[in-house]
């Protein structure tokens, strides 16, 4: 888990416009792969992308910079794209096998839902203890995981699990339920009771009496 780390070499189009800062290439693409991603709390995911005609690399552009083909339908900012900034430093690329390529719906911030194809999880937690965490990557209510999604208008979302639904055909069922859940506010410990005390017996197999 770190600062920056690197992602799957997935070909790319990069807005031209962002490579220009903004000032010119509007409507333009160049062709990218991307290379690696970065997190600073406060701030939308920095990407960083291989620019294969010029050799070059370019970084620190965010998720609204990138559209898997060149022309996007229906055009997204990047507050609706990442509703969330980033929580803290340390992040990790997650590619969760059981949702390899399955159909997604989003439900976006403009409270329209957005159909795509699931591609990997961005997620993170504070992982040195000797160095106070000042962020909420531990808190339970506030954590957030940030699935990256290939949308169907061309563009790539970065949404939380209580934002997309995952469609399996093997095991979702034509009459699909709607999430009524709540968050989780709690963190669960095994040892916060006082049912189990080891310290003075030195049998720690099966037969430890209960106290």
């Amino acid at each position: 888990m770190s600062f920056v780390c690197p992602l799957p070499p997935i070909k790319v189009f990069v807005r031209a416009e962002y490579l220009q800062d903004h000032k010119r290439g509007h409507g333009q693409y160049v062709e990218g792969i991307w290379c690696s991603v970065k997190s600073i709390r406060g701030e939308a995911f920095r990407f960083e992308t291989y620019l294969p005609e010029y050799g070059a690399l370019y970084d620190k552009l965010p998720i609204s910079a990138f559209a898997w083909k060149e022309s996007i339908e229906d055009d997204q900012p990047l507050d609706v794209l990442q509703i969330w900034d980033c929580l803290g430093y340390h992040i990790e690329v997650i590619e969760k096998p059981l949702l390899a390529g399955l159909k997604a719906s989003v439900f976006c911030k403009d409270r329209i839902t957005r159909e795509g194809i699931y591609m990997f999880t961005l997620d993170g937690a504070q992982p040195d203890p000797r160095i106070p965490d000042f962020t909420f990557t531990q808190t339970p209510d506030e954590h957030k995981s940030y699935n990256v999604i290939r949308l169907d208008n061309v563009q790539f979302a970065l949404q939380p699990n209580n934002r997309c639904q995952f469609f399996d055909n093997a095991f979702v069922p034509q009459a699909m339920k709607t999430p009524d859940f709540e968050g989780c506010t709690r963190k669960y410990s095994g040892e916060d009771k006082s049912k189990w005390l080891l310290g003075g017996d030195v049998n720690f197999q099966y037969e430890t009496p209960v106290r």
